[in-house]
This record gives C-alpha cells, structure tokens and sequence, in this order.
C-alpha cells in the first residue's frame, strides 16, 4: 500500500455520527427494496403466469450479481472511496428499478432487478459498512447497529408504502415510485466523507492506480526496440504502390537467404538467446500479474481454513434468509390465506422487532464484550427454531409471535455479518476479505437457492420450502459449534498454562521461609569480627 506515515486515527465518534446517519439513510431508501420483492413483484408475475422457479431465478441472480460484485470492491473502494461508490450504487439501483417498470416478461425484470440492481446494491453495502468502520473503533457495533436500523425501519413503513401504490395506481407506478426513493440516498451518500488525520486531504492517500495497473508500467516497453540494424535478417518496407512493396519483397526474401547461408551459426545462436530471455521475461510478467492480483483481491486470506468456515456458513444462513424473504409473503397469502393488508402487518411486526433487537443488541454485546461471531451463532440457532415453529402455524397470534422472534433472531445475523469478517481480518485486509465473502454467497445463492425454488415447485408446499432452509441453518450450527467449542478450550489451555508459568516464576524470585528466619537471626545477633560474611 502505498500510504504516507501518518495513519488517521479513529475519533470513535464525532463526525462518524453523521456518517451512521447517513448510511442509515442510504439503507432505509436502497436495501430495505429486497424485503418487498414478494409483495411488489408477485402479483405481476402470477399475471404473466410465472412460478416460484422464476422469482427464485430472479432473487437468486440479484444476490449473486450483489455478491459478485466483490470481485472488484476492494480494488473499487481503495481506490474511489466509499463515497463515490455508494453514489454509483444508489444510481445504479434507482436505474435498474426504473427498467423493471417497463417489464413485459420474465427476462427483463432479470436484466432491471438481478442485474443493475444487484450490483447496485453490491456497491454499497461493503462501502458504507468501511466508512462506518474507519470512524469507530469501541463504538464499531453500536454505530453499525444503528445503520443497519435504517434498513429495518423502511422494511416497517416500504410494505404499506408499496401495498397504497399497488392498491391505487398499479404495478409501474409502485416501482417507479420505489425508483424515485431510491434516489434519496444519494443525499447520505454525500455525506461519507473520508477520514484524514488532522484534517488533511493529502495525508493517508492512496495510491488509486495501484490496483488498475495490472500489467506493470515497466512491461509496457519491454518488446519495443528490440531488434536494431545490425540484428535485422530482413527489413520490409511499404512503397507507395503496388509494384514497389513487391519490389522490396522480393529484394527482402533475397538478403534473408544470403544472411541465413553465411551466418546460419552465428543467427541460430542470437536467435536462441533471445527466445530464453523472451520467455524468461514472459514468465516474471505473468507472475508480476498474478501477484498484483492477489494484493488487489487480498487472495492471501484464502490460505485460511477458518475464514473458508466463517465464509461458507455466513453464505448459507444468507441464501437461506433471501430465499425466506421471498417466500414469506407467499406463505402467508397463500397457505395460511392472508389479505395484503394483513400479510402487510405480520411484515412490519418482523421488521419492527428487526430495527429495535439492532438498537439494543450492540450496547449488550458490547458491554459484556461477546465476540461476533458468537452472537451470529446464537441468531442463527434463534433463526432455526423461529422459523421452524413459524412453518406450522396457522393462527394469527401464533405468527405474530414467531415473526417477533424471527426478526429479534434474524437482527443478530444481520449486525454482525460483516462485523464476524472486521474481527477475523486485519483493518488493510477488511475489502478484500468482504469481497471474497460477496463472492462465496453469490455461488451459494445461485446453486443452493435454485434448488430452495425447485423445491418448493416440486413439493408445491411452503412448508417443506421452509423447513429445507432450516436444514441450512441446521447444518452451519453443526460445523460451527464443535469448531468454537475447540477453540474456546485451546484457549482455556493456554490461559491456564500462562498462569502457571507466572506463578512458578514468581515464586522463584520470592525468598524460602528458611531465608527469611536466617536474615532475621543475622539481624538480631550481634555483630563480630570473627564473622563478618555469615549474614
């Protein structure tokens, strides 16, 4: 990285408060749009006679156009700041939403909504989440946990705003109102300014053309100039008409047959010399190339078992939470033969008890100073049993209360996602290693969340679709739990042992009991000549 000394230093507030404010905002106009996909887009896909298999295609190509979008924002980031590219993003999404509008068929909404905004939303969910991270430090959960309630609070009031538009002015109207809210958070995106120690721009630049450069400047020139006059077999030169260029062929093809009889030796010998170094140079250039890469990307981190867990097992519980915020309102409608106005309800209770559990979850956790990944282990086994009683209920009261408990539960998840991946790697790591962790939901999204959608065509029950995503839960607690439990004991061990390493050591510089009543006796007796160095 090509930094200055002077690192900045997190205030741990001040400024970083707008900062949450405004990714607050960004979230409550941008992401919140995923939680109404069922209830804004089902009624017209039911209309052009479409299955579950095609909004799953369509969810599952948005998550993985979101989440592919990590190959390239850690290079982004570094290089445009957060601000930019959560401007990009919030242009993107309005964009993609404005198309889906115009939609006849199944494909375009795939081209408006999996595709521009997907990627859109890829933009700014890793770049608001470093801004916040480069501002707070203690603070980091609290200050995460109030943003991502922004998102919480428009999954309350977007279903009743989607569900009046519906009502009154149709499908095209509802998305392109939703398009227009989208735009409103370019306003906090504005408002993500960069940090810099002391107030100065200059101090703590990055160096933006690093991570573009892949092929380095010092190749560039490599194979121009390589051949001078006197190395020159034959030399071609372009008359101005056609008999000229014949001319000097010819007369080319003749000096080339003369130098290769008398100096075929020596020819063979330069020849051979130069391919070597040619392809020595070729091999370092592909290396230079590759190694750019891997600092790019932060590909290192990927040498680490414990991240592949910690990737993988976020990635499931993610697949299993879009394919669950697809089908919820279907499940509702259709299963347990629910209005809109009430399906409407049960959502803004869910996501009521989303946006309070991330205000209040932060100041526990921190407080009592649980690690992250832990309390995302606690809300994935909350998110297996919620879910799990939500399926086999049929009675309002009883899915009020579950969806309480699911949107507590699934907070946890939520909060500490990109929090786990902060507290595995190092600070100059976080892009990259949010990056790779984009990516690897992206490939769970789209194989795994297709055969959630099969499944549910194939059974034509929501029950068992819903009880096929507990088994992700399931499986994840399965690989998790042995792995922490292990690691907590190894450092139980640990600790043990230094302990006792400190007390054998300080009992080696405190004195013997004998000790002390021999300097006693020497102090008491009285002094003689005869013995001077008893004591």
């Amino acid at each position: 990285m090509d930094t200055t000394s002077s690192v900045p230093i997190p205030p741990d507030g001040g400024w970083g408060w707008v900062i949450v404010a405004a990714v607050a905002l960004i979230n409550m106009t941008n992401q919140s749009i995923l939680s109404v996909f069922g209830l804004l887009f089902g009624s017209q896909l039911r209309e052009m006679q479409q299955e579950t298999f095609t909004a799953a295609l369509i969810t599952n190509l948005n998550s993985l156009a979101l989440n592919f979008s990590g190959l390239f924002i850690g290079p982004a980031i570094k290089s445009f700041k957060p601000r930019n590219v959560a401007a990009c993003g919030c242009l993107m999404v309005s964009f993609g939403l404005s198309l889906c509008s115009f939609a006849t068929e199944g494909w375009h909404f795939i081209v408006g909504y999996s595709l521009f905004v997907g990627l859109g939303l890829g933009l700014i969910a890793p770049s608001t989440f470093v801004a916040i991270n480069s501002y707070f430090t203690t603070k980091r959960g609290r200050a995460v946990g109030v943003s991502l309630a922004g998102a919480g609070l428009g999954q309350v009031f977007i279903p009743h705003v989607v569900r009046f538009f519906l009502d009154h002015y149709g499908f095209r109207v509802a998305i392109l109102a939703m398009s227009v809210l989208s735009l409103v958070g370019l306003i906090g995106a504005l408002l993500l300014k960069p940090l810099t120690p002391n107030g100065s721009t200059a101090a703590g630049k990055h160096n933006n053309r690093k991570h573009f450069t892949i092929i380095p400047s010092s190749a560039a020139g490599t194979n121009k100039n390589k051949v001078n006059s006197s190395d020159s077999v034959m030399e071609i030169k372009i008359g101005n008409n056609a008999n000229e260029m014949q001319m000097d062929k010819q007369k080319s093809q003749e000096v080339a047959l003369l130098s290769r009889e008398n100096n075929d030796d020596n020819v063979y010998k330069q020849t051979t010399i130069r391919m070597e170094k040619t392809n020595h140079k070729d091999t370092a250039l592909c290396s230079k190339v590759c190694q750019r890469l891997v600092e790019a990307m932060d590909l290192e981190l990927l040498k680490d078992p414990i991240f592949w867990s910690i990737i993988i097992g976020m990635a499931l519980v993610y697949t299993s939470t879009i394919n669950f915020t697809m089908i919820f309102p279907s499940f509702l409608q259709d299963s347990v033969r629910y209005s809109t106005k009430t399906t409407a309800t049960c959502m803004s209770i869910m996501a009521g008890a989303d946006i309070i559990c991330r205000l209040l979850l932060p100041c526990i956790t921190d407080k009592l100073k649980i690690p992250y990944r832990v309390i995302f282990l606690l809300g994935t086994v909350g998110l297996l049993i919620s879910r799990a009683a939500l399926a086999e209920s049929m009675d309002f009261v009883s899915i009020v209360v579950m969806s309480i408990f699911t949107g507590m539960t699934k907070s946890a998840t939520v909060l500490n996602n990109n929090l786990t991946i902060s507290g595995h790697v190092r600070p100059e790591k976080l892009p990259g290693g949010l990056g790779l962790n984009m990516i690897a939901k992206g490939v769970l999204v789209i194989s795994v969340g297709q055969v959630l959608g099969w499944i549910r065509d194939f059974t034509n029950s929501y029950v068992l679709c819903l009880h096929a995503q507990n088994a992700l839960l399931l499986f994840v607690i399965c690989v998790w739990t042995p792995e922490m439990c292990y690691k907590y004991h190894k450092y139980l061990k640990e600790k043990r042992h230094l302990r006792l390493q400190s007390t054998a050591t300080e009992d080696q510089q405190m004195p013997s009991s004998d000790d002390i009543e021999e300097g006693q006796q020497c102090l008491s007796s009285p002094k003689t000549t005869s013995r001077p160095n008893d004591c």
